[in-house]
């Protein structure tokens, strides 16, 4: 069974149809709609962010200039991020833009800029392409990144991630992230599931099981008064 795949989606997109395509999803993806600063998904598992617009949105986007400024800030961020692009050809001819202005602004976007184009005709297939890409980074992840050996690392920072990746969900890739976020295990372990959460990479689901066993009741092995007096 694949890796449940977290992906959280700015509240500003309800209605639109993608939301309701990713839980459609019969594959293990959970979805949680809340506020974004930056993108209008994130998939927490690979790190991803995504800003999707429509066409008619692009040609707005261009025109006001808020196109680049939220190009620059995808492309600065920590998480890899990119543009989906939802919507057909029929869909500029309401827009009032020449297909030239377009084209150059997505040149300026895409070569210039740095920020990677994805293209959608639909939401349910945005909401696919969210998804796909989101397992890609998983497999690629796991697939470049070491195993965790017997051997304990010598070094403190080896032995934290060594540690970290003990905890339910967490894998190299995970742990690094979360020791780069919080400093020290101890803080980690103090985090609550929000914070986690918030860690590119960790997402809802990972992080509500990092605090189940971290937080987890100790079971109580004191003997009962009968059992101490040899009963």
């Amino acid at each position: 069974m694949p890796e449940t795949i977290s992906i959280a989606a700015d509240d500003r997109e309800a209605g639109n149809g993608v939301i309701e395509a990713l839980r459609r999803r019969e594959d293990a993806v959970e979805v949680a709609v809340r506020r974004l600063k930056l993108g209008d998904y994130r998939a927490g598992n690979g790190g991803l962010v995504f800003e999707r617009k429509t066409l008619l949105d692009l040609a707005v986007s261009i025109r006001d200039g808020r196109l680049f400024r939220q190009a620059k800030r995808l492309r600065q961020a920590s998480e890899r991020a990119a543009l989906i692009l939802e919507g057909t050809g029929r869909d500029l001819a309401d827009s009032g833009m020449r297909r030239g202005a377009i084209q150059g602004a997505l040149v300026s976007v895409t070569l210039f800029i740095g920020l990677p184009l994805l293209r959608a005709k639909m939401p349910a297939e945005t909401a696919r392409l969210v998804v796909y890409a989101a397992r890609q980074q998983h497999r690629f992840a796991e697939s470049t990144a070491p195993p965790r050996t017997a051997r304990r690392p010598k070094r403190k920072r080896g032995a934290q991630l060594y540690f970290l990746q003990g905890l339910p969900g967490v894998g190299p890739a995970r742990a690094e992230r979360l020791l780069d976020a919080f400093g020290t295990v101890e803080s980690i372990m103090q985090a609550d599931a929000d914070d986690l959460a918030e860690v590119p990479g960790v997402g809802d689901g990972t992080a509500e099981k990092i605090r189940w066993a971290v937080s987890e009741r100790a079971v109580s092995y004191r003997a009962s008064g009968d059992e101490a007096a040899g009963l």
